[in-house]
């Protein structure tokens, strides 16, 4: 999911995280196609009945295919830490190149290649290193891990972009050091824009923001004042939040390439109620205060919607999706798609979250923005506790569940020649080719990280266990 992710300097993994759908790439149009095969093509939604047969095809008969351990006692010995040496939960898992990327909890990242399903290596390259996030720059096709060190007693973000290539040659201390002259320590971040190619990074010791080049990462121009508050990034376009005035929030839009200010203007508040939040989304402003209708203001003509808070309630989470004009909000377990006219576009019939919080990373949003895939209640109509989830697949403009993974699904099974004996084998002091150990019902258990691999057609899943579970058909 092409997106937008935001790391804060803290000692702790980050829980909160913002991530938005990138605009699709579109397919290049045929000038011998005849017409009705053109007009699906170059149409905005396109054939629906198509692409909904199409996508119910595509994740037919999935079946665990392989299985991947982050846990390695012995390759974990270098390590001073004792909480890197212990198991602990998949919180994060990215895939490029036939190369899955598993983060867990504690900190401990592990590349598996897809070509010889083997552990390729750990990109810890240092025995005091805690990495906190992962983000693939497909602009430079490499991979950079946000990370905090001990011997810096966790209190500021590094980061360090190594290219896949020499990942995938087991290299993984081939990279180098990015942003080393800004000081990112708390409450600093560094936040990596997929949409625009750039990087925004705070130095709250200095109290400046920085954009760099996604590409090159080459400063581009700075932004320097105390009274900003806030930051939100849209395609094209920044929003500059500043401090609150007790009947107003002074607002600015800045140009993404070169800063230049766009627009400046006070949006109006209610006099002592919370701000719940600001988001811009193109030339659309979407301000929600506590116990306050949402109001939608058109930056460019001042036009104002207002939608009721009886029927827009305040989400946990947000995801933009640029291309259909629409978005993405999560409340209770809950999903629904919006548009800008406050309208309530989709409600889900088969997608009901299996985590309250709304943890994006058991979400993935394919880069067509037509479908959602999450880790869900597989029985949603049953009011008692499940024990294990399920695999959602659904289209974002209909709610319809297209595709569902289930334990107690007789389709859904493991592939036998995955299963072997009981024993992994060793092949070097760095590889290691896996056997699959789990259930199917044991791999739905728990889902902690979920990503789907769209050129392979491969869902991944981590769990609690740091195990990584391969799906495939």
């Amino acid at each position: 999911m092409d997106g937008m992710k935001k790391i804060q300097s803290s000692p702790r993994p980050s829980c909160g995280r913002r991530i938005l759908a990138g605009k699709r790439q579109r397919p290049e149009e045929s000038r011998n196609c005849v017409s009705k095969l053109l007009r699906r093509e170059i149409s905005r939604a396109g054939n629906w009945a198509f692409n909904r047969s199409n996508s119910q095809e595509k994740f037919r008969n999935f079946h665990l295919q392989e299985e991947f351990d982050t846990h390695d006692p012995k390759a974990h010995q270098f390590l001073k830490l004792p909480f890197l040496k212990k198991r602990s939960r998949i919180v994060e898992i990215v895939a490029a190149r036939d190369t899955v990327f598993a983060l867990t909890h504690s900190g401990i990242c592990a590349a598996f290649s897809r070509e010889t399903n083997k552990r390729i290596c750990f990109l810890n390259i240092s025995s005091d290193e805690v990495i906190r996030s992962l983000f693939y720059n497909k602009n430079n096709d490499s991979l950079i891990t946000v990370s905090v060190y001990a011997s810096d007693n966790y209190s500021s973000l590094k980061c360090r972009t190594t290219p896949i290539e020499y990942i995938r040659r087991g290299k993984p201390d081939a990279g180098f050091p990015l942003f080393e002259s800004e000081s990112l320590r708390w409450p600093g971040f560094v936040e990596f824009d997929d949409v625009n190619g750039k990087v925004l990074t705070y130095s709250a010791q200095d109290r400046i923001y920085k954009v760099f080049d996604l590409k090159n990462y080459t400063m581009l121009y700075s932004i320097s004042d105390k009274h900003v508050q806030e930051i939100k990034i849209s395609p094209g376009i920044m929003l500059l939040i500043f401090d609150k005035a007790p009947s107003h929030v002074p607002l600015k839009i800045l140009s993404i390439e070169d800063g230049s200010v766009l627009k400046a203007f006070n949006h109006l508040l209610h006099r002592n109620k919370k701000v719940d939040f600001i988001e811009q989304f193109n030339e659309k402003l979407l301000v929600k205060q506590e116990n306050e209708n949402l109001q939608i203001l058109d930056v460019r003509n001042s036009q104002l919607t207002e939608v009721s808070r009886t029927e827009f309630m305040t989400p946990s989470a947000f995801i933009f999706l640029y291309e259909n004009q629409l978005f993405l909000t999560f409340r209770n377990r809950t999903v629904a798609v919006w548009n800008f006219r406050g309208e309530l576009v989709t409600s889900f019939e088969d997608h009901l979250l299996w985590y309250p919080d709304c943890n994006t990373n058991n979400i993935y949003i394919t880069s067509e923005q037509d479908l959602i895939i999450s880790y869900c209640k597989a029985h949603p109509e049953n009011c008692g506790e499940e024990a294990v989830g399920s695999i959602n697949i659904s289209n974002i403009l209909t709610g319809k569940c297209l595709a569902k993974i289930r334990a107690d699904d007789p389709n859904v099974g493991i592939n036998p020649r995955a299963r072997g004996n009981q024993k992994s084998e060793i092949r070097n002091q760095n590889q290691k080719k896996y056997e699959i150990r789990s259930t199917v019902q044991d791999a739905l258990e728990d889902v902690t990280a979920l990503f789907y691999d769209e050129e392979r057609n491969e869902i991944y899943t981590g769990n609690r266990y740091g195990l990584v579970h391969v799906w495939s058909n």
